[in-house]
């Protein structure tokens, strides 16, 4: 199957699937000449033409929020991090390794709106020096290929990854960052090659696959049928959901979600604080003090296993858990940091009603850790 066919990738295709005005026309052009579109016919399937305000169609679907200038492109500190093109290395145990910079779709709400559709052959042409870098580094024990897409690439350059990575010793296990289980099942279902490369490196060393199901929509009968390939091939998936305005900010879709997830054999992982991203921000982002609520909310729907998740702040400073409002504060904690010292570490902030991040000074306040850590 040339799984890459069921792309659409023009205004002009899209027309087909869905109608636009020309204002609506001339909108999608201005917008996807800085930020590329890129869908699947299998995900355009599961609109709602019925709704305007459909959740499915707002992930993939160009709108006019996506001119707002308000946030900034580097939210977590990506480039601070890259020790050379394509490799990432903030936290002491990981290495990210940005194997692609393209997708089946272009997520909306994508934190990495400054690099997708960019030409991805000079991350690939580096992949020696990284897995150099990776063994001159022996605390690395995981690395985290993703992109882009990573199952966006061909099964042929998986495979050498995955054969590469798999002889570093000091390497526990891969994981790959992909949403083609959520937008492409089709890609996992159909390619025995990609199946059977997995099954057989899994047994060397453990691999996971880290999806995004951000509604439980996407969680369709041919999507379960791509978890259940994975699953029987020996991969472990773990699922990163985005609270996003608009789609999941209701806890009983949330609780929908994180049920179905465990239902399928998913393990819920992170709740990720949609970033301040320009053209994200402003259709997306939802405050902080509501996104506690809503995910309090969602829990008590939950049971344990569905409610193991982490509502997370990939910050600049660290990935911070969002633990809940106490004294007229939200408390944070430092779930992961570069520096070892603050790892674990509480602390306390008064956040305004439509906040939605955290200022840098604010986390880099050692009084303020120290005061509650």
């Amino acid at each position: 199957m040339d799984w890459k066919k069921s792309l659409i990738t023009t205004g002009e295709e899209l027309k087909e699937y869905i109608p636009m005005t020309r204002e609506e026309q001339m909108l999608f052009e201005d917008i996807t000449r800085k930020h590329p579109f890129c869908t699947t016919k299998y995900y355009l399937s599961l609109i709602d033409r019925d709704d305007s305000n459909d959740p499915i169609k707002k992930m993939q679907i160009p709108s006019f929020g996506e001119k707002s200038e308000e946030g900034v492109f580097d939210t977590s500190g990506e480039s601070e991090n890259t020790k050379m093109q394509g490799l990432q290395h903030k936290y002491r145990t990981t290495a990210l390794l940005l194997a692609t910079n393209s997708c089946a779709m272009y997520c909306r709400h994508c934190f990495r709106k400054r690099l997708v559709g960019l030409s991805n052959q000079e991350v690939l042409s580096n992949f020696e020096h990284a897995v150099s870098y990776i063994k001159q580094h022996k605390e690395i024990n995981n690395i985290l290929i993703t992109g882009g897409d990573a199952f966006f690439l061909p099964t042929n350059i998986l495979k050498v990854f995955m054969e590469t990575l798999s002889k570093v010793e000091h390497i526990d296990f891969i994981r790959f960052g992909t949403r083609i289980p959520v937008v492409l099942p089709h890609r996992i279902i159909q390619d025995e090659e990609l199946i059977n490369a997995l099954e057989h490196y899994s047994k060397i060393k453990q691999i996971y696959v880290v999806t995004q199901f951000n509604h439980p929509r996407e969680l369709t009968d041919t999507a379960v049928g791509g978890i259940n390939r994975l699953k029987k091939a020996g991969i472990i998936i773990n699922n990163q959901t985005v609270l996003l305005k608009g789609v999941n900010d209701n806890p009983t879709v949330l609780a929908k979600l994180m049920n179905d997830l465990v239902k399928y054999g998913v393990n819920p992982y992170y709740l990720f604080q949609c970033r301040p991203v320009k053209g994200v921000k402003h259709s997306f982002q939802v405050p902080l003090a509501k996104g506690i609520k809503i995910v309090e909310d969602a829990k008590k729907k939950l049971s344990g296993h569905s409610k193991r998740f982490k509502f997370i702040m990939s910050h600049k400073t660290g990935k911070i858990e969002i633990l809940g409002e106490f004294n007229k504060q939200i408390l944070f904690k430092y779930h992961q940091s570069p520096i070892d010292s603050r790892m674990g570490t509480v602390f306390g902030v008064k956040v305004g009603e439509k906040q939605g991040w955290l200022n840098d000074d604010i986390c880099l306040d050692e009084e303020n850790l120290k005061k509650i850590g």
